[in-house]
């Protein structure tokens, strides 16, 4: 109940501007490549030898390619863990396992998601390569290493539950501040997750005014960016008419008879001459409500409903 009426608080004083942002560029060089594989599969980037980096990688996630060049090589891992183009990538399908056990997933690199969910089910580590435990993994998850992966559309305006998880408080922030939620239930349409609880989002603010005498109250404007979908597909998002109706009826569910008011239309400067406007201060957890912004064609887990 708490947290619904902070939506109330958070709407009432929190101007959130619709302009989103495209998913993350691809790196472009071998390098920057080659790090960010690193960090998804181990937490960090590794030391040595290029060529033993790389053969590291091959063995425990792909088949080793010594025949081909190193930037080939780079490239195949690469896509491998991030490309959805013609089969889900590894990152997808380690959200897929991930969720089919724990009903959640998490932003740890795959060799402590792996490790984690082994401990889950055995209580202990398993021996082999990361695609051999993996492999296991989905049996568990799915009764076979085949993952029930389908391609789907997401439409425009679907609404997202978040919770944020970077404190909004308008005294601390500022112009350019990265803002940080997550989503805090599953996103489910037609049988198909799309959007997994726990998955993470990020914002910026883009402006900050603070509370001010005269009743003026503090004001954050924020563009929610994108929201990651089980496929690791950043989907752009806002916060629309559609996400600020449901906000509004999870607020006079909670009893706040003129949340249309607050949520939609301008606050009035009540207060004598010398009354200090409200701050915004808004805890992790605090829940809201946004909404996809295009239509996105992703990779979503069939599930039971």
């Amino acid at each position: 109940m708490i947290k619904k009426i902070f939506c109330l608080m958070l709407a009432a004083v929190f101007f959130v501007q619709t302009a989103g942002i495209a998913a993350a560029a691809e790196p472009d060089t071998m390098q920057a490549k080659l790090e960010v594989v690193e960090k998804t599969a181990y937490g960090g980037t590794q030391t040595g030898a290029l060529l033993d980096r790389i053969s590291k990688l091959e063995k425990d996630f792909s088949t080793p390619q010594p025949k081909q060049s190193v930037m080939q090589r780079v490239d195949a891992l690469y896509d491998l863990v991030f490309s959805n183009e013609g089969s889900p990538s590894l990152v997808t399908q380690m959200n897929a396992i991930e969720w089919g056990i724990t009903r959640s997933i998490s932003m740890k690199s795959i060799q402590q998601r792996v490790t984690d969910m082994e401990m889950t089910m055995a209580g202990k580590p398993s021996e082999g390569t990361y695609r051999t435990r993996i492999d296991q993994l989905a049996e568990y998850a799915f009764g076979s290493k085949e993952i029930p992966l389908v391609s789907t559309n997401v439409p425009a305006n679907t609404l997202i539950k978040i919770a944020t998880v970077t404190p909004i408080n308008a005294k601390n922030l500022k112009k350019g501040d990265e803002i940080k939620y997550q989503a805090a239930e599953d996103v489910v349409e037609n049988g198909v997750l799309l959007i997994a609880k726990g998955a993470p989002g990020v914002g910026v603010v883009t402006k900050v005014v603070q509370a001010r005498n005269f009743g003026r109250d503090a004001e954050v404007n924020i563009d929610f960016n994108t929201m990651r979908a089980i496929d690791g597909t950043d989907v752009e998002t806002m916060l629309g008419q559609e996400s600020k109706e449901k906000m509004e009826s999870v607020a006079m569910a909670a009893g706040a008879s003129v949340a249309g008011m607050v949520l939609l239309g301008p606050i009035g400067i009540i207060g004598g001459a010398f009354v200090h406007g409200k701050n915004i201060d808004l805890p992790e957890g605090t829940e809201l409500y946004i909404q996809t912004k295009n239509d996105t064609t992703l990779y979503g887990l069939t599930v039971e409903q």
